[in-house]
C-alpha cells in the first residue's frame, strides 16, 4: 500500500500545497517564497528519503511567519495521513548530527501524541533575512500536526546557519528510521494499547 498523501491548505495568510511519499528516495521541489526556508526543506527531504512537494503563496509583505507556520501544519497532517494506522514502523528513532562545529541531536517517537521539547539556542536573531525563531515554529506545527512526539536539542555551535541546518538534518535522519518498515514486525501496531491513532 502506498504511503502517499497530499494536502491543499488556504486561510486568508497563506495558500499551501504539499506532496509527498514516504517511501520516496528524496526527492525535493520547494517554492515557499522564502529561500533559507527552501533550503531547510531540501535537506528535510533529502536526507529523510521523503520525497515532498510544497507549494506556498503567503503574507510575506508581513513577515515570513505564517508561510513558515503554515507548511509545518500541511507537511505534518501530509505525513500523518501517509502514514495511515502507521502498521509496522519502527516507531521510534534518533540522531546524533554534526556539521562543522555543531551538533544537533533528535529524537522522534510517532506516536499519536504530539508534543515538542526544543532545547535551541541560536547567537543571533537573522539568517540573512530569516528569522531563527521561526525554525521552532516550523517545527512544533510539524509535530503537532504529524501527531508525533519529536526532541530537539543543540549541544553546541557558533554558525546559526550551520545550527539551523542540523536541527532538519537530524529530524530528517530520526524521521527516515522512525517511519520504516520493520521486518520482525509484520503488520502490526508497535503499540501495547493496539492503536498509535488516539
Amino acid at each position: 500500500m502506498a504511503r502517499t498523501a497530499s494536502v491543499k491548505r488556504t486561510t486568508n495568510e497563506t495558500d499551501i500545497s504539499v506532496t509527498l511519499n514516504v517511501d520516496g528516495v528524496g526527492a525535493y521541489k520547494m517554492e515557499t517564497g522564502v529561500g533559507f526556508f527552501d533550503h531547510m526543506l531540501d535537506q528535510l527531504s533529502k536526507h529523510s528519503l521523503i520525497d515532498m512537494e510544497i507549494s506556498a503563496k503567503g503574507d510575506l509583505h508581513i513577515d515570513d511567519h505564517h508561510t513558515v507556520e503554515d507548511c509545518g501544519l500541511a507537511l505534518g497532517q501530509a505525513l500523518n495521513e501517509a502514514l495511515g494506522d502507521r502498521r509496522g514502523i519502527r516507531r521510534y528513532a534518533s540522531q546524533d548530527l554534526p556539521m562543522d562545529e555543531a551538533m544537533t541531536s533528535a529524537a522522534i517517537d510517532v506516536s499519536g501524541r504530539p508534543f515538542l521539547v526544543w532545547d535551541v539556542e541560536f547567537p543571533r536573531e537573522k539568517i540573512g533575512a530569516f528569522d531563527t525563531e521561526l525554525v521552532r515554529e516550523f517545527f512544533n506545527a510539524f509535530a503537532q500536526a504529524a501527531r508525533m512526539t519529536l526532541h530537539v536539542k543543540n549541544h553546541y555551535g557558533v554558525n546559526a546557519h550551520h545550527i539551523a541546518e542540523t536541527c532538519f538534518k537530524a529530524v530528517a535522519r530520526a524521521l527516515r528510521t522512525a517511519v520504516e518498515a520493520d521486518p520482525r514486525a509484520g503488520d502490526s501496531v508497535p503499540s501495547t494499547k493496539g492503536t498509535l491513532s488516539t
